[in-house]
């Protein structure tokens, strides 16, 4: 059977240059990175590296870079983090309806703990206004917390114009950038946030390894406390294997930045599903600002399990990974006001480095002509 990976939005392969540069630290580099010895000399600096390969994708100071276990821990360690160091029981923290589970849960959490959260509406490509924001600012709010890139539809977020409005209240802001970092240009200063989430199997690194951003001058309570690691943030020692594969990882991202010849596959994807499907197929998300990979489309009166189930070997998400195997609407979709029998249909294919035409062109195929069969059942 013809394997073909259209979920690069749920995970990446590991770079070749990634996977290089971790090897020495399976077997030859194993020194405690904190040890004041010569077994930690090589660890100690292999880390320091790749904090500096992250922070200078991100456009940050080395110091500012603290290395987590994802995406995950470091949107929990900046939301917990901020709470404990700002908050109280009358805090109030800003987020939208269409976050990542990393970050609504931990405001689900600390709602049991007296604070109030705002979850803001998207419009109908998934955006959220930044007049919204500034509306929903209370003297109590201690945080607003907006991802960079929606993760199932795409689309990009006016992060910018959002920091401009915290900043100026002096509230700080936090994003998630798993979806963006690697893909579109992300520099911290540029979008006024205070700090900011990478996760590293998101740009073609190693799992279980994250880094989270803290502007200089913001104080975060640790999630995790200990030893004096990574300055005192993150207590734990480090994962130097995973960190330096991060590391590789945004070192190498620099030279895709922007994804030209991805947008330009995943256009022509686009404009051949409206050809073959004569105008009834419905993009989700965004049309202009969303991610250069990313197309989320619905065959309204079809069920989209069903139809991806129908595409032999290709690897692709009805939603986000989270959600796959669930036969509830997306609460993205639902958010952006999609109907029902639109939102059942939805598809994610997202698209990566190593994306063919020639795939793109099998899969457009298999689509038609599962379609055309009438392989799958109307929705409802």
């Amino acid at each position: 059977m013809k394997r073909i990976y259209l979920d690069y939005n749920a995970s990446t392969p590991i770079a070749p240059e990634v996977a290089a540069a971790m090897k020495p630290f399976l077997t030859a580099h194993y020194g405690n990175p904190s040890s004041r010895h010569w077994a930690a000399i090589t660890a100690k600096e292999a880390l320091e590296r790749a904090r500096g390969q992250v922070a200078e994708l991100i456009g940050c100071h080395d110091d500012e870079v603290i290395f987590t276990s994802g995406g995950t821990e470091a949107n929990n360690h900046a939301i917990k983090g901020v709470f404990q160091a700002h908050g109280g029981r009358n805090a109030h923290i800003i987020t939208t309806q269409i976050e990542h589970p990393a970050v609504l849960q931990p405001c689900r959490f600390l709602e049991r703990l007296g604070v109030s959260v705002t979850c803001l509406p998207v419009d109908s490509h998934g955006m959220v206004d930044p007049d919204d924001v500034r509306k929903a600012i209370t003297s109590r709010t201690i945080l607003v917390s907006v991802m960079h890139a929606n993760n199932e539809v795409g689309t990009i977020q006016p992060i910018a114009e959002i920091g401009r409005i915290t900043r100026s209240h002096e509230i700080l802001f936090h994003t998630d950038a798993a979806q963006s970092v690697g893909k579109v240009p992300v520099r911290v200063a540029k979008l006024g946030v205070d700090l900011l989430s990478v996760a590293g199997h998101k740009l073609y690194g190693p799992k279980g390894v994250g880094a989270l951003y803290i502007r200089r001058g913001v104080t975060v309570e640790p999630l995790h406390h200990g030893a004096g690691h990574e300055a005192g943030r993150r207590a734990g020692t480090e994962n130097v294997m995973l960190d330096v594969g991060l590391g590789a990882a945004c070192r190498a991202a620099q030279r895709w930045i922007g994804m030209a010849a991805l947008r330009t596959l995943r256009d022509y994807f686009w404009q051949r599903l409206k050809t073959e499907f004569d105008d009834k197929v419905v993009l989700n998300g965004h049309s202009t600002m969303r991610l250069p990979n990313t197309l989320n489309i619905s065959l309204p009166g079809h069920n989209g399990p069903a139809l991806l189930a129908a595409l032999k070997g290709v690897a692709a998400s009805t939603g986000s990974a989270c959600h796959a195997g669930s036969m509830e609407i997306s609460p993205v979709l639902k958010a952006m006001g999609v109907r029902p029998e639109v939102a059942l249909g939805a598809i994610r294919f997202s698209l990566g480095r190593a994306t063919t035409r020639k795939e793109i062109d099998y899969v457009l195929g298999q689509l038609g002509a599962a379609v055309a069969a009438d392989a799958v059942k109307p929705a409802g």
